[in-house]
């Protein structure tokens, strides 16, 4: 009914094997494929990602949702994640200092949210097991909380 994931950010990052764009968007979308075969239809796919690089800049979040909408996935919206106090103080080195050339900083990054099939779900006998106040935090489009920090 939900899938949630966090993809490794394995394009100019440090893993195991350095995958190119094309070949990290391609093992994304079997994934997705595969997520996409075994839900349920009004089942939910959330995707929390980041986008990378500065030279060049890539916008990923931009690349997911298209091939999400390829495979078949409908988009409900998308959150972003304010990082706030938690994202890095590093700079990001344009021209520091300068107005000459300066580079952005994210401190945010995005939960895309999915749907296969149908925007509802029948809700059935169920009960609503969100109170009023979540509800109306939880349906904005920004969130704010800290980033988990990895430990080494």
């Amino acid at each position: 009914h939900l899938m949630v994931t966090s993809p490794p950010y394995n394009v100019t990052k440090e893993y195991d094997d350095q995958l190119t764009l094309d070949e990290y968007r391609a093992l994304l979308r079997r994934v997705f494929r595969e997520t996409y075969r075994v839900l349920v239809d009004g089942g939910r796919a959330c995707i929390n990602v980041a986008n990378l690089g500065r030279k060049p800049y890539i916008p990923l979040h931009s690349y997911v949702i298209q091939d999400l909408h390829e495979i078949g996935f409908q988009m409900r919206g998308e959150v972003i994640w304010d990082k706030g106090a938690s994202a890095s103080p590093s700079t990001a080195w344009g021209s520091w200092r300068s107005a000459s050339n300066p580079t952005l900083r994210d401190v945010h990054e995005y939960i895309l949210i999915f749907s296969k099939g149908s925007y509802s779900r029948h809700k059935g006998e169920k009960e609503n097991t969100i109170g009023r106040d979540q509800f109306l935090e939880y349906t904005k489009s920004v969130w704010t909380f800290p980033a988990e920090r990895a430990k080494k």
